[in-house]
């Protein structure tokens, strides 16, 4: 979900800020297609000083990103390389205008970096945001989701940085460039959900490269049943569908074993009483689903398991 700020001028200077949303991907069996809003926050704006001649001729824009937050420790040589300014510059393009010739970025956030909870897209929507609110490009929330989307090659942290909430992405292909229909869905008021936040990383790469280059037929079949179970699950609130989407067998069967503990800390999710437990994203974040009264009790019990197993981890509660 993302608040924004007009752009505003000030001493020679044009200057726009966004609040953009955490984001926690797939929950099990929404694989690439799901995503929910998660209550973490990069705050981020931009200031465009007035050009100078030497800037006007200069082949590459200047740019330089000030950081805080979780952010702090991440350094680039080259700000044009941060996916704020990838955003930005992705957005100037899909609206066929030049990048100012100067931009300070500052960023603070405190969404936990490379951990599954959707730090790049945030950092990427935001980028298309600030340029939207900078130079008055008029995109509506479905072009950012759009740009941004192309920018991060899924759109399944994107739409809920973008919309809110619960959202389901699809592609279109019968739509001209297969353009993706973005579907806020409303998630029953009697879930919660926990998240276990671990004190390693995890490449969303690597992640990528364990997949299966194929899958059999028959577990084809069963995660289209899954998938359609976690969509339904999620808005009517139904434990046995909960349960059944989130033992995915598309992606986490393949990733899990790169998280020292996965089923250990699934396993206390359930026991403390969650309908189950999954990646969030492709982790290193475990995410918990049920009774939204149970969640602060879920998430002590999954970092309570993480710590069993010399894993120190913090707890994220969405419980409404």
């Amino acid at each position: 979900m993302t608040s924004a700020a007009p752009a505003a001028a000030a001493a020679g200077a044009a200057r726009a800020s966004v609040r953009v949303s955490a984001s926690s991907a797939n929950l099990g069996a929404g694989f690439d297609c799901i995503g929910l809003a998660v209550d973490r926050w990069l705050e981020a704006s931009v200031t465009s000083p007035a050009a100078a001649a030497d800037d006007a001729a200069a082949a590459t824009p200047a740019v330089t990103v000030a950081r805080g937050g979780e952010l702090a420790a991440l350094r680039g040589p080259d700000g044009r390389r941060d996916l704020l300014y990838v955003g930005f510059a992705a957005a100037c393009a899909a609206r066929g205008r030049p990048v100012p010739p100067r931009l300070a970025f500052t960023a603070s956030s405190d969404i936990p970096v490379a951990r599954g909870l959707g730090s790049s897209a945030a950092a990427v929507v935001a980028g298309v945001r600030l340029a939207d609110r900078l130079l008055a490009l008029r995109l509506d929330d479905h072009a950012v989701a759009t740009i941004a989307t192309a920018v991060e090659g899924h759109p399944d942290n994107v739409a809920p940085s973008v919309f809110g909430g619960l959202v389901l992405s699809v592609r279109d292909d019968a739509a001209h460039g297969g353009a993706h229909l973005f579907v806020p869905l409303a998630v029953h008021p009697s879930l919660g959900f926990a998240y276990a936040v671990p004190d390693f990383e995890s490449s969303t790469a690597a992640a990528r490269e364990a997949l299966p280059a194929s899958l059999p037929y028959g577990v084809a079949v069963a995660a289209a049943a899954k998938g359609a179970a976690l969509a339904h699950g999620l808005t009517s609130g139904h434990p046995g569908l909960l349960r059944a989407a989130l033992d995915d067998v598309l992606h986490v069967p393949y990733r899990k074993g790169r998280l020292p503990g996965y089923d250990a800390v699934v396993a206390a999710a359930v026991a403390a009483g969650a309908h189950g437990a999954t990646l969030s994203g492709s982790g290193s974040t475990l995410v918990a689903v049920g009774p939204r009264e149970r969640m602060r009790a879920v998430a002590e019990a999954m970092c309570s398991a993480w710590k069993a197993v010399g894993v120190s981890a913090r707890p994220i509660v969405d419980a409404g």
